[in-house]
């Protein structure tokens, strides 16, 4: 894993000069936590490209970033790990025609590029955003990996085009104005995410998984243009009892070749049934490798899962690291770990995440994750909510629905984890809205009205529905399933999960590794038809009867949980001192644009448990402490580890 970072130089007559190339190296500097082993800048007529790298595969200099082909004519500015990089390097004999002086996979990707053009990407299989550049072609290719494992963003000014790994890599910039994108901190309160191409900045960009920027170097033009599209298309033809082993298969390779490390690599485990299969099949690969795995232990009882953690460790015999989150230290760390952050996130496993990565950094540089294998497998309870919906509107007539919606919403509010109220209460409001708006309420922080109070300059703006019900009706599945799976890759993992996974991971220089988000194995469940995945009422239906022979008991029984924070009751207790700092008038009217008494409202109807308002409350504190770091103090530097 490593950090990247550039410039170009748009228009014919513009050169890069000194300045720029001082700033690329500023840009690079401030991504070292990415990669703290190495740094180095390339620079060109037209273009300079900066590198931060942390040693993963090949922990000798010859692998040093950017890297270059014997010639100099094809360069490489990279942060990822290709999974498939070997099976490329023997399929195309790329020993034949080329000098390897490194084992790693970024110089397999330089003489792929050599040999197939850009259309090499659609041989690859992993994590990775680059900047590839052809000086004999006067072409430059930015790329982000097919499912936006790896964060890439951009900005764009009449002369010059830049790019980087993170977002405070801009900030410095002579030509960054700061101005707030607006739209997208609206729908951040539906979401506890900024979707989309939107940041929290006006001039920064995301490029989005599947897309590149393609820099025509002599006429000093660029484009954004897709080149992998995310594609449902299952085969009605496969059964179930033919399947299960082959799918099986495909979770054990996926697993395997992100087990190739020449650094340290652990496992995290939260006990639930994704991390739990990546252990299991771990210790089936090699019954004598040393694993090492993190677990969260949660000081509150309903959001504990150690457990299940510690089942598994006996299980496969791995050594084991307990990393306990109470809420001091939670308040300990809440304003450092969102300087690394970069925008405001409502994930109440960010902090948690932050805190593993931390202890797990002196024993690992690698860590496996399970994430995705919601996403991939359909084990979310909003998919289950999908298709319950379907049969609770059919069956059951609308003056009982009513009655259903007026007997849960008098139900008192407890705040423990999925509590029957709360699921109840999401789940009959949620079933009179159209598939994709349902979708988003099961999931939502505040309501449009809500947020109309809490943002009244920005009333004006979209709903945050038309996000989901645009990429709906775009869809051409005919199963329903199959279009909020797509919905939830392109949103939900992209914008939550993996901005949560790398910046947590990434702030302690950890690379993170996704096995169930492995290309091969995503296309090849993707053929599955939605009815195996989802059977029934039981979810990742297929996942289950693959592992079963290999997980214990327990996990092959537990439904999901996910991780997650109980900032619901600590807002009320411990974390109390946060809401006195930061939930003040004189804060709250700083910001510009959210209203203080609906934000006293929120905090008070809470207090007196008249509403659940924990994740509002805490997207609100999220993105005042950001404002503070990022816009009102610009201190979050003094938080960056050095």
């Amino acid at each position: 894993m490593c950090g990247i970072a550039g410039a170009f130089a748009l228009g014919r007559q513009s050169r890069i000069g000194d300045a720029d190339l001082r700033q690329v190296g500023e840009m690079t500097e401030r991504l070292r936590h990415r990669g703290p082993d190495q740094q180095g800048i390339h620079r060109e007529d037209r273009c300079a490209l900066g590198n931060s790298r942390l040693k993963i595969i090949d922990l000798s200099d010859q692998a040093d970033l950017p890297m270059s082909n014997e010639d100099g004519s094809v360069w490489l500015a990279y942060n990822g790990e290709v999974t498939n990089f070997r099976e490329l390097r023997r399929r195309y004999r790329l020993d034949d025609g080329h000098v390897f002086r490194s084992t790693s996979d970024t110089e397999v990707l330089i003489h792929l590029y050599e040999e197939l053009g850009i259309e090499f990407l659609q041989q690859l299989s992993g994590m990775f955003a680059l900047c590839l550049l052809d000086r004999n072609r006067g072409r430059a290719w930015v790329v982000r990996d097919f499912y936006g494992l790896r964060p890439l963003f951009y900005m764009a000014k009449p002369d010059r085009l830049y790019f980087a790994s993170e977002i405070k890599a801009f900030l410095d910039l002579p030509r960054f104005r700061g101005g707030l994108n607006h739209e997208g901190l609206y729908h951040y309160f539906s979401l506890a995410y900024i979707p989309d191409r939107m940041t929290p900045f006006e001039e920064i960009v995301e490029v989005r998984g599947g897309e590149l920027l393609e820099v025509d170097l002599r006429a000093g033009e660029f484009e954004r243009r897709r080149y992998h599209t995310v594609s449902y298309e299952p085969d009605p033809d496969l059964r179930e009892r033919d399947l299960v082993p082959v799918l099986r298969e495909r979770m054990r390779d996926a697993v395997e070749r992100n087990l190739i490390s020449d650094a340290p690599l652990g496992l995290t485990l939260s006990g639930g049934f994704d991390t739990s299969s990546i252990a299991c099949l771990a210790r089936d690969i090699d019954p004598e490798r040393e694993i090492h795995t993190f677990s969260i232990k949660m000081e509150e009882a309903s959001f504990d899962e150690s457990p299940f953690q510690r089942r598994v460790v006996e299980w496969i015999d791995a050594i084991h690291h307990e990393i306990s989150v109470s809420a001091s230290e939670v308040l300990e760390h809440f304003v450092e770990h969102m300087a690394f952050m970069d925008e405001p996130s409502g994930d109440g496993a960010a902090i948690p995440s932050y805190l593993l990565s931390r202890a797990a950094k002196p024993y690992v540089s690698v860590l496996l994750s399970g994430e995705g294998g919601d996403e991939v497998f359909n084990a979310y309870e909003t998919h289950l909510a999908f298709k319950v919906r379907r049969l609770y509107r059919r069956f059951t007539p609308y003056p009982l629905r009513w009655l259903v919606r007026s007997a849960v919403n008098r139900l008192p509010c407890d705040y423990s984890k999925l509590s029957f109220d709360f699921v109840a209460k999401r789940f009959a409001e949620g079933a009179e809205l159209g598939a994709p708006e349902a979708h988003l309420y099961w999931r939502h922080v505040l309501t449009e009205a809500d947020k109309r109070e809490l943002m009244p300059r920005h009333a004006g703006c979209r709903p945050s529905t038309s996000i989901f019900r645009e990429m709906w009706d775009r869809l051409d599945y005919p199963d329903g399933l199959n279009r909020i799976s797509h919905i939830d890759l392109e949103y939900f993992f992209i914008d939550d999960l993996m901005v949560k996974n790398d910046r947590t991971f990434m702030a302690h220089s950890v690379e993170a590794r996704f096995p169930w988000v492995d290309r091969e194995l995503v296309e090849f469940v993707h053929r599955i038809p939605p009815g195996l995945r989802l059977k029934g009422f039981t979810r990742r239906y297929l996942q289950k009867q693959a592992m079963r022979p290999l997980v214990p008991p327990e996990i092959f029984r537990r439904s999901n949980m996910g991780l997650e924070m109980p900032h619901s009751l600590w807002l009320l207790d411990e974390l109390n001192p946060l809401v006195r700092q930061y939930l003040t008038r004189e804060r709250v009217e700083r910001s510009g644009f959210l209203d203080y008494p609906t934000v006293n409202r929120l905090w008070e109807e809470h207090r007196g448990r008249k509403r659940d308002h924990g994740r509002a409350l805490w997207c609100i504190l999220t993105l005042l402490v950001w404002l503070e770091l990022f816009v009102e103090e610009k201190s979050y530097t003094r938080y960056l580890h050095r």
